[in-house]
Parts: structure tokens; C-alpha cells; sequence
């Protein structure tokens, strides 16, 4: 990936960020920031939605792959279909209020994006944050239809994050609706930083597909370790224990090595 970003004005940033393993464009956008409690951003982005999705960019997550739950409603691997690694075109207003040591203790988000395109309904995302400490947050509802009938596509979250100094904890639960299909999962991380360079951590992860039948949940334990010798440079080692409730799959064990960095 190529990413060029920077500042066109003391208060407009940009980013533009391609692919080019299957060339395309992840994110383009402007970002207007004139005041803490409004600004503006216009583009193809992250969705404000979920901590994962939104704060742990390649470089800061603790794990090979993102949980169950927000793969399965969140765009990556998405139920309805849509692929789109938890990004949309779109506006939305964004801001904080009440600033304490460098952060603000409320935040907001509210958004309106294209959605899966193949429709004229548009999704509508609205967050808010909370930061009662450093280090700590909880944040939440996503709206939208999907395809040429105008199914309902619903998600809602609503989780934890407390990733300061040495430890790393965080949580959440996310739900949904795909047409009529409901789905819920949730996850749970736990993660202490040895050293400066050396980070293990471990993660409980259950995403149930379909509400109404218990053997569509699937449940993974990870283990996994960042070695991150420098900035821009770390190696992951991940092994994550697959458990299916449906009588007729059995279990599997998967081992994921990524090497990934900036230059």
C-alpha cells in the first residue's frame, strides 16, 4: 500500500492510502477541523463504528485477524455479502467536548455513507464515546439497507477499551440484523507488554450467525505475540483453536505468521 498523507492547511488534512495488490483505492478523504467540538470529514474511510475498526490500525493490533463479529457484520466478510474492510463513502461530523490532559472526555460521531451500492438507500452511523480516564473508552448504531429489495442491514455495539502503559484490555459486543437473519457475538482481549518490544496477548471470540440456531456459533481462542523491534517494523505469531457448536464440524487448529511494515 502507498499512503500519502499531510496537511493542506493549518486545519484540512488529507489522506489518500492505495492498494496495490488488487489495485484500488482504501482511503481518500479530506478532514476540516476547525474547532474541537465540529469537524468535518468527506470521503471513503473507516466507519465509525466498533474500536477495532475504528483505533487499531495493522500497526497497533495485538492479532493476525480481527474478530468473528466484527468480520461478519462489520464489511470485511460481511453477511449481506458486501466486502470492504470496515470502510464507505461518506460525511460525517465529528467532535469532543470537555478537554482533559490532551483528550476530550465525550466524543461524537455522526455519519451518512453510500452503503452497498447496489441501491439508493444510504447508511446512517451514529457513535458516541466516552472517556472517563486516560486509556479507558466505550463506544456505540449503524443503519442501512442493503441490495435490490432493500433489506434491512442493523448493527449495534457497544464495548470497552482500556489500553495504557503496560496492560491492554478491551471488549465488545456487536449485533445485527441482515435481512431476516439476527446475529450477535462478542469478543474479549487481555494483553500485557513485557518489554517495550514484546507484547502477548490472548483473546476469547464468539460470534453466533443466526440466533435462532444455537450450531451456527463458532467460538476461537487465540493466542497470539507481537515482537516489535522497532517503529515501523513488527512480526506476529498467532494460534487460535476453532470450536463449531454444529455436531457435523469438527474443530481446527490454525497457525498465522505476518510480518508487516512501514518503509
Amino acid at each position: 500500500r502507498l499512503n500519502l498523507a499531510g496537511a493542506i492547511a493549518p486545519k484540512l488534512d488529507y489522506r489518500v492510502q492505495i492498494e496495490f495488490a488488487s489495485p484500488k483505492i482504501v482511503d481518500a478523504y479530506l478532514c476540516y477541523k476547525p474547532f474541537d467540538e465540529l469537524n468535518v470529514q468527506l470521503g471513503e474511510y473507516k466507519l465509525p463504528f466498533s474500536i477495532e475498526n475504528t483505533d487499531y490500525v495493522p500497526l497497533r493490533y495485538e492479532f493476525v485477524e480481527y474478530p468473528l463479529s466484527l468480520c461478519k457484520l462489520m464489511g470485511f466478510s460481511d453477511l449481506c455479502g458486501l466486502s470492504a474492510t470496515g470502510r464507505d463513502l461518506g460525511a460525517q461530523l465529528f467532535g469532543g467536548f470537555f478537554k482533559r490532559d490532551g483528550y476530550s472526555i465525550l466524543n461524537y460521531n455522526f455519519g451518512v455513507f453510500n452503503g452497498e451500492g447496489n441501491n439508493k438507500s444510504k447508511y446512517i452511523v451514529s457513535l458516541l464515546t466516552v472517556k472517563p480516564v486516560a486509556g479507558l473508552q466505550s463506544r456505540i448504531v449503524y443503519w442501512g439497507e442493503y441490495g435490490e429489495d432493500y433489506l434491512k442491514r442493523i448493527r449495534y455495539g457497544a464495548g470497552a477499551c482500556y489500553d495504557y502503559g503496560r496492560l491492554v484490555l478491551r471488549g465488545e459486543y456487536i449485533c445485527g440484523t441482515t435481512g431476516d437473519l439476527d446475529s450477535e457475538g462478542w469478543y474479549a482481549v487481555a494483553g500485557w507488554r513485557v518489554t517495550r518490544t514484546l507484547l502477548p496477548a490472548v483473546r476469547y471470540d464468539t460470534f453466533l450467525e443466526d440466533c435462532s440456531r444455537g450450531s451456527s456459533r463458532q467460538t476461537n481462542y487465540t493466542a497470539g505475540l507481537t515482537w516489535q523491534p522497532v517503529k515501523y517494523l513488527r512480526c506476529q505469531l498467532d494460534y487460535t483453536y476453532e470450536d463449531f457448536a454444529a455436531r457435523d464440524v469438527a474443530g481446527r487448529n490454525v497457525v498465522a505468521l505476518m510480518l508487516s511494515g512501514i518503509f
